[in-house]
């Protein structure tokens, strides 16, 4: 255990934030209308700006639905300025809550009512109190690395981010500080993106997801009669946990037991790079899009209170936390001193010097960059701003309570995407650092009969002062029909190109809805988005200002292709963010992901085609799609481009797709394909791959036949469709027949021609075959 701890001990953040935005982050807060939060300490220890964080957040999501995740952080991700590590997990039981008051749950069960805090609803929580009790009453792992900080204690509620073991929430401050923890834990991992993926590995091995936990399980009357100890009295090895007995001397006393924990039963969190952000920046990445991680939500859940959390694990890009020398023995005041390797890093020749100066991982040292004065010798020190409880630290956000339910049987067999909304009231001044309105995915693109779940909430407790429309305070949405946008001249309305030249999503009035639709919604749907209804019943709706804070549309299937583009009336002025979003519904099925050196897989139309991708064969993260095209959306596509396919006899497969369409590995790496073939095997198949951007040519890509399957491998995207080949035996029989022909003919004719004599007899009967032997044909 310890060798793993001091391998992972600095995997955590320098000064940072981290904001959720969808679900809806809490930062702790809980309805304030006041634009800081009011207790940091509420629910757990986010380390965060006060300012961060929503009112409420509670929604639904169906099992096996997609949930765009979104977020934004202030320090450097995939940069070599620091090094970056994001979680994501999730947890599920019958006691979470957000709570009715802002005030911290009790430690002590006699303070919540029924000294049952676990139960006492006025109180939020997400750890059980049990989990917290035993946290504080267990031991620390020692093996952890915590710089010349003086920890107050020696449980696991101490560590060198919290030195003084204060308590937020039920969280236990050593699990939150350290991934993969070693103890068993009630969260379940969802994803790791991290800035080496070759950690992605270890990560997935020791995810409690597939790996079962040891901890020491002491009699609950032990933990009673100590329950105000102030020293740890629950051992973390074999050897102590079962020498413990309760009562104490009583040979036939109840005793401690060294456990196995089964793992959670879930298959091995994703692991990925980072999507790339700049320094000291909470807004978006690349692209200048969003944040996001596409969380497909697991089957089998069906609980209605469950938790999302996503911590930052971040330090400086000097401080190399996996390495095992920045661990070193005790010092004097049982703190341990770092053998952190600064001076090679600032070009000093060895440690010894670099102590000298200043040059060591301390608080605030006083570093000499000049060695001396010529004039007088005096040393020159400058102090750095050094925390050693924040290099190396963790930043987190965790959602407000939502629901995962089962589907219903109407929906079973289909992709079901939400659609949601996020941020506050309020222009980016007064909202920072949570965001202005807007729908999420702001570009969703989804395949003909899928079904969409709109669903937002809202709040009654922003700042008055908070600038946007109708009354004070409020969040409310709407969705309504934009009309048609319109692009600059040679530019189409391409779902993978989310804006037009100018960034917009069309006008700023919206279409009349008297013989239109979005994605085919009843007119009654277009209504209840207008109006916020069926839960409304009338009032003042021409800012919606009587309409409730939570929407419901339920899941719609989508049964009209098109673009459409949409947004909200409410939010629409130039004070805050227009409201807008873009959903494209396409004819073709779709899978995408995010996949870098760690490896993945794809899969598009159930089965239908598959991309694989060996660990090792991408150097940085790639972003895939795989498309299944029917044969005649392929024949349409090339029609749009005046060419015809000219390879092959018939269509064996469906048209798929591949992005990026261009070479993707290093020469030497390749992916995996398959294809599922719709003729008998009896056939003859060649697979053959072109380019959608012009379907100049193409090319013959060598292929296995295995079951109804072709399996190849490529380096690159592209348009790839199996064709049949021409029957051989078939063309060599009708050559070998027309050269058997034409030979009769002109011996025929030679023959005739040389004895002229022979012709005259058969005058009469072969006047017709005499003219086929003229000269003239």
């Amino acid at each position: 255990m310890n060798s793993i701890a001091v391998f992972v001990a600095l995997l955590v953040t320098v000064h940072a934030d981290i904001y959720l935005h969808n679900p809806r982050g809490s930062n702790n807060r809980l309805d304030e209308n006041s634009r800081n939060r009011q207790n940091a300490n509420r629910m757990f220890d986010s380390q965060n700006n006060n300012r961060g964080g929503y009112n409420v957040g509670g929604l639904y999501y169906y099992e096996g639905s997609v949930l765009q995740i979104e977020w934004t952080n202030q320090h450097s991700c995939a940069d070599p300025n620091s090094h970056c590590e994001l979680i994501l997990q999730y947890m599920c039981h019958d006691d979470l809550r957000d709570g009715a008051v802002r005030g911290t749950i009790p430690q002590n069960a006699e303070d919540c009512a029924n000294n049952d805090c676990n139960r006492d609803i006025e109180y939020g929580m997400q750890e059980s109190y049990d989990s917290y009790t035993n946290c504080r009453l267990r031991e620390r792992n020692q093996g952890l690395f915590t710089a010349d900080q003086n920890l107050k204690g020696n449980s696991a509620k101490y560590t060198r981010q919290n030195a003084n073991g204060n308590r937020y929430g039920y969280e236990c401050p050593e699990e939150r500080d350290y991934y993969p923890y070693w103890q068993p834990t009630e969260w379940k991992d969802i994803a790791i993106m991290t800035n080496n993926a070759r950690r992605c590995p270890f990560y997935e091995e020791e995810s409690e997801n597939v790996k079962s936990r040891w901890a020491c399980q002491v009699p609950q009357g032990y933990i009673d009669e100590n329950i105000n100890s102030n020293q740890p009295i629950i051992p973390t090895n074999k050897e102590d946990c079962e020498n413990i007995v309760y009562p104490a001397g009583d040979e036939n006393g109840e005793r401690a037991e060294w456990k196995e924990f089964p793992s959670h039963g879930l298959p091995a969190p994703i692991c990925h790079e980072t999507e790339w952000t700049r320094d000291n920046h909470l807004g978006n990445g690349q692209g200048g899009f969003p944040n996001t991680f596409n969380w497909t939500i697991p089957e089998n859940i069906n609980h209605e209170h469950c938790a999302l959390r996503l911590r930052y694990n971040i330090s400086t890009g000097e401080f190399d936390g996996w390495n095992p020398a920045v661990n070193s023995t005790l010092n004097k005041q049982g703190n341990q001193e770092s053998k952190l390797d600064v001076h090679s890093r600032v070009g000093l020749p060895n440690r010894e010097d670099a102590e000298n100066r200043g040059y060591v991982f301390e608080q605030n040292p006083n570093v000499k960059i000049f060695n001396e004065f010529d004039d007088d010798d005096d040393d020159f020190a400058l102090q750095l701003a050094v925390n050693t409880n924040q290099y190396g630290r963790t930043f987190q956000d965790r959602s407000h309570s939502f629901a995962i339910r089962a589907r219903p049987a109407e929906l079973q067999g289909r992709p079901i995407h939400n659609l949601n909304v996020r941020g506050k009231r309020g222009n980016i001044v007064q909202v920072y650092p949570s965001v202005e309105y807007d729908f999420v995915p702001n570009n969703l693109i989804a395949s003909n009969g899928d079904y969409v779940h709109i669903q937002w909430t809202g709040s009654n407790t922003n700042n008055n002062n908070n600038d946007g429309q109708g009354l004070a305070g409020t969040d409310r949405s709407n969705m309504v029909l934009l009309g048609e946008q319109i692009f600059p001249e040679g530019q189409g309305n391409d779902p993978y190109k989310p804006y037009s030249k100018y960034g917009h999503y069309g006008l700023n009035y919206p279409m009349h809805l008297d013989n239109v639709t979005i994605a085919g919604f009843t007119r009654d749907d277009l209504v209840n988005l207008a109006t916020v209804n069926p839960n409304q019943f009338r009032g003042e709706l021409s800012e919606l200002d009587d309409a409730g804070t939570y929407f419901d549309l339920g899941p719609r299937r989508v049964t009209q292709s098109g673009y459409y583009h949409y947004m909200c009336t409410r939010n629409n002025n130039f004070s805050n963010r227009s409201q807008k979003g873009k959903l494209a519904v396409v004819d073709q099925q779709i899978a995408a992901a995010s996949i870098g050196w760690n490896g993945g897989s794809l899969t598009a139309s159930d089965g239908v085609a598959s991309v694989t991708i060996e660990r090792g064969t991408f150097e940085d993260l790639q972003r895939l799609q795989l498309e299944v095209w029917g044969v005649e959306q392929g024949e349409a596509a090339l029609a749009s481009q005046g060419r015809k396919i000219s390879v092959g006899a018939n269509y064996a497969s469906d048209y798929v797709v591949l992005y990026p369409q261009q070479q993707m590995t290093p020469d030497d790496k390749v992916l995996t394909m398959k294809m599922k073939v719709t003729m008998p095997s009896t056939d003859d198949y060649s697979v053959y791959r072109t380019n959608s951007e012009n379907f100049a040519s193409w090319h013959k890509v060598s292929a296995q036949l295995v079951g109804d399957e072709v399996i190849f491998e490529t380096d690159r995207g592209g348009v790839y469709v199996v064709r049949t080949e021409p029957d051989v035996v078939a063309i060599v029989g009708i050559v070998i027949g027309c050269v058997a022909v034409l030979a009769i003919v002109i011996g025929t004719i030679i023959y005739f021609r040389r004895h002229p004599d022979h012709w005259d007899g058969l005058k009469g009967k072969c006047s017709y075959a005499k003219k086929s032997t003229q000269n003239k044909v």
